[in-house]
């Protein structure tokens, strides 16, 4: 039998194998299952076989939870294989040796994950040595140098035993297997013949004739498997990991030692050069033009959002260190941290994309990332029309809207497009004007020379030097700005925002987390309140003299993103509590993906403004 043992406060996990039909649990060293921490009693529970089941006994005063039901101190439960024991701070599965074969698939696995890890660390300490940095890309000297050191080191530590020649089948597996899932994803594929380009994700050391093997390999995987009849990613993923091994264990038998070897190798380089350059398995993801999220969940699953559509990405980090190893190089490049002590934290990459990352002890499962990837090509109001996101006639309207200095409110869930949208309205503000433009995290690209970006600060490790959303968006107003752009107002920065709008800083914008426009009176009566005990009424007096615009956004079940509604804030309701009046100027319905917007014939109030900036009054029966 074998215990899978998850530490959730360390963040460490570790596998037990045990026999017998009795197993004790505890803190103390006599027991089979040893848990060293304070929290657990020297003699916790019992673990007892029968009849091919197995009955946990609690002997602890603090019980323990059984897939979600708690157990107090003297009372027993039978667990089943794969439920989880909880026992604070421990989380414990019970795995037949059947479901994880020591000797086998999982175990050849581990040890390759542990080589990579192994000579990843050799190489750091040779790279340290030359006092080599790995944030600066290699020449293709360099490179050469480095891989040529990434074989030694792996010809040195795999030997020749039975055991190495499993893990270098493994990890040639691993080198068809990642072949194929960039295949699936629509990636740009390396190159499979030599090129000595200076990018350090290119194999400089390959070789042309062993390369096209590969590639031949990985054509026959893609037809054998009938991936060409799957339409989902996430089903072709899903065939890949339950059906590729078989396949490796029909091929590698007719396989050389010698080609086998070189496949091996060529895993090692590129993986451990991923780790030390840029961000291991989330390399070639972060490089793919039709992928525009990345989400892991831990270390042995990572899901991608693309065309819309969350799938499985069939990648996976080598351990909960590396992935925080990859967290670690991401925040500290922007001056962020992320530790036991700050265990979340919001960044960004290089390009803009934007990073949310938490560890343990937040994260129960490991060391988790969520990456908005920023989009190469800048996305205009042509190319929303052309998707289908809002129709021509909205376009034009919204863009009046920022040249008549509107102020508009964007609105919408998570991944609607709210800062797409944004940047798109911002094309429209004439170039003579000032732009101040902030943000938690700095999103937000717009061309212009004329734009002051700031971005909100975290504290430091001594809880000092912090400046939120509202300390800049206070000191905004000292910056002579034509207009403010909060990237999004989540929080006390809202009555900031309002009183900016309502003092002579038209045609500001901003977004907000809100599901419908009634939603979003009542998002601000929050978050107005959250800073400063305003009466409701003084509230949507503020709403309506600032807000002139929302533009609501809906995320359809289909992965499309689109406008569904455009509202003008109108006025306050003449009943007691009415709150805020609004009047749709255009609608679609938004449970129908394939709705048309559509004007309702209204005209806003504002109408004379419009005209006046050149636009014309047909619009809205197009």
């Amino acid at each position: 039998m074998i215990l899978l043992c998850h530490n959730v406060f360390a963040g460490r996990r570790n596998a037990v194998t045990t026999n017998g039909n009795r197993i004790t649990i505890g803190r103390g060293s006599h027991n089979h299952l040893v848990l060293d921490n304070p929290l657990i009693a020297e003699d916790a529970a019992v673990l007892e076989r029968f009849e091919n089941r197995w009955r946990l006994s609690v002997h602890c005063s603090n019980g323990c939870t059984i897939g979600g039901r708690k157990i107090a101190k003297g009372e027993s439960a039978i667990v089943s294989l794969g439920e989880k024991i909880e026992l604070v701070p421990f989380q414990i599965q019970i795995e037949d040796d059947a479901a994880i074969v020591d000797s086998d698939w999982n175990s050849i696995r581990n040890k390759a994950a542990l080589l990579v890890h192994k000579i990843h660390r050799e190489l750091l300490d040779l790279l340290k040595a030359r006092k080599s940095d790995g944030n600066i890309k290699p020449s293709v000297e360099q490179l050469i140098q480095i891989e040529h050191e990434i074989e030694q080191l792996a010809m040195a530590s795999i030997g020749s035993d039975e055991g190495r020649r499993r893990v270098v089948a493994a990890l040639a597996s691993d080198c068809v297997r990642e072949f194929l899932v960039e295949m699936v994803l629509g990636s740009d594929s390396p190159a499979f013949l030599f090129d000595p380009a200076s990018d350090w994700r290119r194999m400089v050391t390959s070789v042309s004739h062993c390369e096209q093997a590969i590639q031949d390999l990985v054509a026959d995987a893609h037809e054998q498997l009938g991936l060409d009849d799957l339409e989902d990613t996430s089903d072709q993923m899903q065939i890949i990991q339950g059906q590729f091994h078989s396949l490796w264990d029909d091929w590698q038998v007719d396989l050389l030692h010698d080609r086998l070897l070189y496949m091996a190798l060529r895993t090692i380089k590129k993986q451990v050069k991923d780790l030390v350059y840029g961000y291991g398995p989330l390399e070639d993801l972060l490089r793919t033009p039709t992928i525009s999220e990345v989400m892991v969940v831990d270390s042995n699953h990572i899901f991608i959002e693309q065309r819309g559509v969350v799938e499985n990405s069939g990648r996976r980090f080598i351990s909960d260190d590396v992935t925080l190893t990859v967290i670690d190089r991401i925040v500290s490049r922007v001056g962020r941290r992320i530790d036991k002590s700050q265990p979340l934290v919001d960044a960004r990459l290089p390009d803009g994309s934007r990073v949310n990352a938490v560890i343990p002890p937040l994260a129960v499962s490991g060391p988790c990332i969520t990456i908005r990837k920023f989009p190469h090509h800048r996305l205009r109001m042509e190319d929303l029309v052309a998707a289908g996101a809002m129709s021509p006639s909205v376009s034009e309207f919204l863009r009046a809207c920022v040249i008549a200095k509107c102020n508009i409110l964007i609105a919408g869930g998570t991944g609607t497009g709210k800062t797409t949208l944004l940047n798109c309205l911002s094309d429209s503000i004439p170039s003579k004007e000032r732009i101040v433009t902030i943000e938690d995290t700095a999103e937000l690209q717009i061309p212009r020379e004329h734009v002051v970006r700031m971005e909100a600060k975290p504290a430091n490790a001594e809880g000092n030097g912090a400046y939120t959303i509202r300390d800049l968006v206070k000191n905004s107003l000292r910056m002579r700005p034509d207009r403010i752009i909060i990237g999004e107002c989540r929080g006390g920065e809202a009555i900031d925002m309002l009183q900016a709008m309502n003092t002579g800083h038209e045609g500001s914008l901003t977004t907000i987390h809100a599901n419908n426009p009634n939603d979003v009176q009542l998002r601000l009566e929050v978050m107005v309140q959250s800073a400063m005990n305003l009466p409701i009424e003084s509230i949507h007096r503020q709403i309506v003299s600032a807000i002139d615009i929302i533009v609501q956004l809906h995320r359809f079940r289909d992965g499309s993103r689109r406008v569904t509604q455009v509202v003008e804030v109108v006025g306050i309701g003449t009943s007691a509590g009415a709150g805020v009046r609004m009047k749709e100027l255009f609608t679609s319905d938004p449970e129908d993906s394939q709705s048309v917007l559509t004007p309702t014939g209204y005209l806003p109030s504002f109408i004379e403004r419009l005209i006046t900036v050149g636009y014309e009054l047909e619009h809205f029966y197009c």
